[in-house]
C-alpha cells in the first residue's frame, strides 16, 4: 500500500491535474515573482542556498586535489540535474508566502512531514540516478578518447581539450550527450515536484503532468531551460558563489512558472504527519525536553 501510495497518490489513482498553454508573459512574470520572493526573503534563502557554493567549491577540491580533473565539467553541470528537488524548500516558502502564511526558514523543512514526502524523495532518486549515469558515461567517454591516464596540470588539461582531435571530439559529443540527460531531467522535474509539494498525486501523474507541460509548451519551456543553463553559468563563474543568489531566484520562479502551467483543481492536498502528544506530568522533567527519548521509551 505504501508503494502504491508514491505511485498514484492519495485515495489510489488521481485524476491528472489540468495542463494550461503558456506565453512569454507568463514566463517573465513568473521570473519577476521569483525575484520579489528573494527580495522579501533575502536572509535565510540564501543561507539554505549556500549549500550550492560550497559544493561547488568541494567539487573543485575534489577534482583538482584527487585526479579528478578530467570530470570537473560534468560534475559541475551534472549537479544542475538534482537542482530541482534541492530547490524544494524555496517552492515551500514561496507557496507559503503566496498564501500569507509564516515564511520563517524552518518550514523550508517540513516537506519531510508531508504525505507526499515519500513520492518527492522517489522523484529525486531518480534525478540522482540520472546524475550518477551522466558521470559515468562522461567518464567512460573521456577514457575512450584519452586512455586511464590523467593530466599532470590545469594547463596540460586544457591544451589536452582545445588543441587535439579528441579534444574537440569529447567537447562536441560530450556536450550532445549531456543535453540529452538535461533535457530528460527537465521534462520529468519541472513541475513534478511543486505540484507533489502542492497536490498529493503520487509520482507517476507528477511526471506525467510534468512532460504533458513541456510538451504543451514545447518553446516557452526550452526558453526557461535556457534561462536556467544562463544563469547557472552565470552563478557559477565567481567559484559558484553566485548560484546562493541565483539558486533561490530560479527555485522561487519555478514555484511560480508551476502556478501559471497548472490550472487549480481540488485534488487532494497533501498533509503534515504530527507527533502524537501525550499527557505530561511533572515527573517527566527533564525528560521532557528530549521527546525524542519518550518516543524511543513508547
Amino acid at each position: 500500500m505504501a508503494t502504491l501510495h508514491v505511485i498514484e497518490g492519495a485515495g489510489g489513482a488521481s485524476a491528472h491535474p489540468v495542463v494550461r498553454k503558456i506565453g512569454f508573459a507568463d514566463l517573465k512574470d513568473a521570473i519577476a515573482k521569483g525575484v520579489d520572493d528573494f527580495l522579501t526573503m533575502p536572509t535565510h534563502v540564501i543561507l539554505l542556498s549556500v549549500i550550492y557554493p560550497l559544493v561547488g567549491l568541494l567539487l573543485a577540491r575534489l577534482s583538482f586535489g584527487y585526479d579528478m580533473m578530467p570530470i570537473l565539467f560534468p560534475l559541475a553541470a551534472g549537479f544542475a540535474l538534482i537542482g530541482p528537488f534541492a530547490a524544494i524548500g524555496l517552492y515551500e516558502l514561496s507557496r507559503r508566502r503566496e498564501e500569507g502564511l509564516d515564511t520563517s526558514w524552518k518550514h523550508a523543512f517540513e516537506v519531510v512531514r508531508s504525505s507526499s514526502a515519500d513520492a518527492i524523495f522517489a522523484l529525486a532518486l531518480m534525478l540522482v540516478l540520472l546524475f550518477v549515469a551522466w558521470l559515468a558515461v562522461a567518464q567512460a567517454l573521456y577514457q575512450s578518447l584519452f586512455g586511464y591516464g590523467t593530466p599532470d596540470s590545469v594547463g596540460e588539461f586544457l591544451n589536452q581539450i582545445f588543441t587535439t582531435r579528441e579534444g574537440w571530439t569529447l567537447i562536441i559529443v560530450g556536450n550532445a550527450i549531456g543535453f540529452l540527460f538535461a533535457v530528460t531531467a527537465f521534462a520529468i522535474s519541472v513541475i513534478s515536484f511543486p505540484l507533489l509539494l502542492d497536490h498529493d498525486v503520487g509520482a507517476a501523474v507528477a511526471i506525467h503532468t510534468s512532460i504533458k507541460a513541456v510538451l504543451l509548451n514545447p518553446i516557452v519551456m526550452a526558453a526557461w531551460a535556457l534561462f536556467i543553463v544562463v544563469a547557472l553559468v552565470i552563478g557559477a563563474l565567481p567559484f559558484f558563489v553566485g548560484l546562493a543568489v541565483v539558486m533561490p531566484i530560479l527555485g522561487h520562479a519555478s514555484w511560480h512558472l508551476y502556478r501559471k502551467v497548472v490550472a487549480p483543481d481540488d485534488s487532494p492536498r497533501p498533509t503534515l504527519h504530527q507527533r502524537p502528544k501525550g499527557r505530561r506530568y511533572a515527573a517527566d522533567f527533564p525528560a521532557a525536553l528530549f521527546p525524542w527519548a519518550r518516543e524511543d521509551r513508547d
